[in-house]
């Protein structure tokens, strides 16, 4: 499975009134709620890729981002990023360039916060789970994702 995921709004709640904790490696900590759930997901798709949408994608190598995903609680075996975004485009547009360029052979799904998503094509968007900025991923999401699981006959336990 490929899993789209966003950082901000998804794995850290984007709450303007509080300062987010940074951790020693000079990123935020990301949401308990958030770690539980992807974890949940990570461990029913051992063959999970995990395919950063974030604006931070850039900011850190390959290895960075594998070594902030464990120092949180995440044992992330498969990672890669969308381009960097240097033509300003929607997060849409960043996902559909991508499926435009790249063949896709596996099921997929996007969690992201991002509201330019709610116009994906059906295809793209009922593979969505659209997250609250202020709240991000939590337990209420793990019933959207196993529905979507589902329907793309994954086998979810």
């Amino acid at each position: 499975m490929l899993i789209f995921l966003d950082i901000d709004g998804v794995m850290v709640p984007a709450k303007s009134w509080q300062r987010p904790e940074i951790l020693e490696d000079g990123f935020v900590a990301f949401s308990s709620k958030a770690v539980q759930v992807l974890k949940e997901v990570l461990s029913q798709n051992t063959n999970a890729c995990i395919m950063l949408t974030t604006s931070h994608k850039s900011r850190f190598s390959h290895s960075e981002w594998i070594e902030i995903f464990q120092r949180r609680g995440l044992n992330v075996n498969q990672l890669n990023s969308l381009v960097e975004n240097t033509e300003l485009l929607s997060r849409k547009e960043e996902i559909l360039n991508w499926f435009n360029t790249n063949e896709i052979q596996e099921d997929f799904i996007i969690i992201d916060d991002d509201k330019s998503l709610i116009d994906l094509p059906k295809f793209f968007k009922d593979r969505l789970v659209l997250t609250s900025s202020l709240v991000g991923l939590n337990a209420g999401h793990w019933d959207d994702i196993k529905a979507i699981a589902d329907r793309q006959a994954l086998v979810f336990h």
